[in-house]
């Protein structure tokens, strides 16, 4: 495909990893924060291409892993209430909360949808107005746009039986939780194209200046990826820490305005509970106050109690960079792909899955 092929050209991705080995002198340690970069390097093999001297790990970059446990066992709740239909992507229905997963309960006949775009889920409401629609908003700064889109066009067509379960997580917060936590020995950032491609890089040259490192902005090719490292090594060699944007075929330094002015008009920043970090200050959204109408929290009083990850679960750890999926003693055990423990084990983009299916190390 156009602007695709090129950058799977298996000698271009060689090429790039030559230039790693020649320029890369000092260890460097660089986090993905993006579960599409985790896979895309466990997919295709590009850790046994990476010199010596880099170490890859993975952050919080897959929304359905850091979503916690009590956020779950919210949206079962939902799925139980009689006359409600929960519509979700695929990827949240084998994510277990405390009290079993959403799969689970439609096996015993809750009405569990599979969408594919908030919109869907306006259009189911439109289709059965005898029940309540309930769109489980989930994700980072990416659907957050598409969820606000939903609201408005409910909005619009006077659709009173449907309402959102808000999950959405802002990616900044999360790296200044990271980054004021316990030293993970970082000297960059790999950035995620799909965020930046909404709200643009100025955050990044924040981390530059206070952390002095360097951020590069990727895309999601096996080139793409080796590119973006390289330019992360070529940064530490230079001793220049700065923000760059490798994935200039999508990412503009100022976002998409549209975006996020359909997110400031319906959502507002929120406290937020993440896996791995505990509760983050103005890291989630919530419904403005125009919008609360349309919040399934107040509309179905849906209260559950916060509750930790499953006995022996080290989703947190890995999702905060502080361990590997094998440093797990689940992993590969009681936990794996028919019977995920913890929500990395079933997210496409979840790290403990992309080294249970592509990688042993």
């Amino acid at each position: 495909m156009k602007y695709v092929d090129e950058y799977r050209d298996p000698e271009l991705v060689k090429r790039l990893a030559a230039k790693m080995a020649e320029v890369s002198r000092t260890p460097v340690r660089f986090m993905e924060l993006c579960g599409t970069h985790t896979m895309a390097i466990a997919r295709h093999g590009l850790h046994h291409l990476f010199p010596p001297t880099v170490e890859m790990i993975s952050g919080p970059g897959c929304p359905v892993c850091v979503t916690a446990t009590e956020e779950i066992d919210r949206a079962i709740l939902a799925a139980e209430l009689d006359g409600v239909i929960v519509a979700t992507f695929g990827d949240l229905v084998r994510v277990p909360g405390s009290v079993g997963t959403l799969a689970q309960r439609r096996a015993r006949g809750a009405r569990v949808e599979v969408i594919y775009s908030p919109l869907d889920a306006v259009q189911l409401a439109a289709e059965n107005p005898g029940d309540q629609v309930v769109f489980l908003a989930i994700g980072f700064e990416t659907t957050a746009p598409t969820a606000a889109a939903a609201a408005l066009a409910a909005q619009a067509q006077g659709l009173d039986n449907f309402s959102l379960l808000p999950m959405h997580k802002l990616l900044p917060p999360a790296m200044n939780a990271l980054l004021s936590g316990p030293d993970l020995g970082l000297h960059g950032f790999l950035c995620p194209g799909h965020v930046t491609t909404v709200i643009g890089t100025a955050y990044y040259q924040e981390v530059v200046r206070d952390y002095r490192l360097p951020c590069v902005v990727s895309g999601f090719e096996p080139a793409d990826v080796m590119a973006s490292i390289l330019m992360l090594i070529q940064q530490i060699e230079a001793g220049q820490p700065r923000v760059e944007v490798q994935y200039g075929r999508a990412v503009s330094t100022q976002g998409n305005p549209q975006a996020q002015a359909v997110m400031n008009q319906v959502y507002r920043p929120a406290d937020a509970p993440w896996r791995g970090l505990g509760v983050i200050p103005d890291s989630g959204l919530d419904l403005a106050e125009e919008f609360r109408h349309l919040d399934a929290r107040e509309r179905f009083d849906l209260e559950v109690e916060p509750v930790g990850d499953p006995p022996g679960c080290r989703c947190g750890e890995v999702l905060t960079g502080l361990i590997r999926p094998p440093e797990c003693q689940l992993f590969g055990k009681a936990c794996n792909p028919v019977n995920p423990v913890g929500p990395c084990m079933v997210s496409a983009e979840g790290t403990c899955a992309a080294y249970y299916k592509y990688r042993r190390d």
